[in-house]
């Protein structure tokens, strides 16, 4: 929420770009861009698409859900994927900077938005998504909104349509890492302290690591959902998951994983 009142006070999606440390670009500068932020989401969603088999010429007619869609970073490629995107985000803030963002790189007819208010409930009918795609949100969640918003996913898919999920595995660096996370999210509480802190992108950082969640921890209740599981890894990782196929790309992040499945 924090960081969706800083984005507010800005003027320009540029702006977010170039001043607040929450971007997920690895650095904050003046000679940033929104069109540069938005090319690493071009590169990266043809990738993710191509790799996971989701890429299909009956895309154009179908409906993308993006949980977690930030100023739009990915959402634009999906508008020129997808017939329909519906971004969803738990900030106000960040809902109107996709607008603005779509509106310049993307399809912004074929886009609608949706914000979490509550941070777990998608305010989406059952059954109205041929896919649900997250990338970089759910770890950034309490355990219990990630699991929430994970069983909101396959609640929205049709039968037969994909479900598409990232999250953060655990590792060693999370006894200090997870701590000083909630450190920072009480500070980022503090009035006028809490909006220079999300403007820095180390505090961002820490502050967004809230969860680990292993793949059975989500697999484990939705599993009579969902067939053709799979969990997506780094060739590095060792992360697998009960009754599921275990898929290897390089373009994984090593702390990472995805679980691509089918809705029954």
């Amino acid at each position: 929420m924090t960081a969706g009142r800083v984005t507010e006070r800005k003027t320009s999606a540029d702006e977010v770009v170039q001043e607040t440390g929450w971007v997920f670009n690895n650095e904050t500068g003046d000679a940033l861009t929104l069109e540069q932020f938005v090319r690493t989401g071009d590169q990266e969603v043809p990738a993710y698409l191509t790799v996971f088999g989701l890429r299909d010429p009956a895309n154009a007619e179908q409906t993308l859900v993006e949980i977690g869609c930030g100023i739009g970073r990915m959402t634009c490629a999906f508008t020129r994927e997808f017939g329909e995107v519906v971004a969803c985000d738990l900030d106000a803030g960040f809902l109107e900077r996709c607008h603005e963002t779509v509106a310049r790189f993307g399809q912004p007819d074929r886009l609608q938005t949706v914000r979490v208010v509550d941070g777990h409930t998608l305010d989406l009918k059952p059954n109205s998504a041929d896919i649900a795609f997250s990338y970089i949100t759910l770890q950034h969640c309490d355990p219990d909104d990630a699991l929430d918003l994970s069983s909101e996913a396959v609640r929205i898919v049709k039968p037969g349509g994909k479900v598409v999920l990232n999250y953060r595995s655990r590792s060693s660096y999370d006894v200090v890492l997870l701590p000083l996370g909630g450190l920072v999210r009480q500070m980022f509480k503090i009035p006028t302290l809490g909006g220079w802190l999300s403007s820095k992108r180390v505090f961002a950082r820490l502050g967004w690591q809230a969860n680990r969640l292993e793949p059975n921890e989500i697999i484990g209740p939705l599993s009579p959902l969902l067939r053709d599981i799979e969990v997506w890894r780094n060739p590095a990782s060792r992360t697998t998951g009960l009754k599921a196929a275990v898929k290897e790309f390089e373009g994984i992040n090593k702390h990472h994983y995805w679980i691509v499945a089918t809705a029954r």
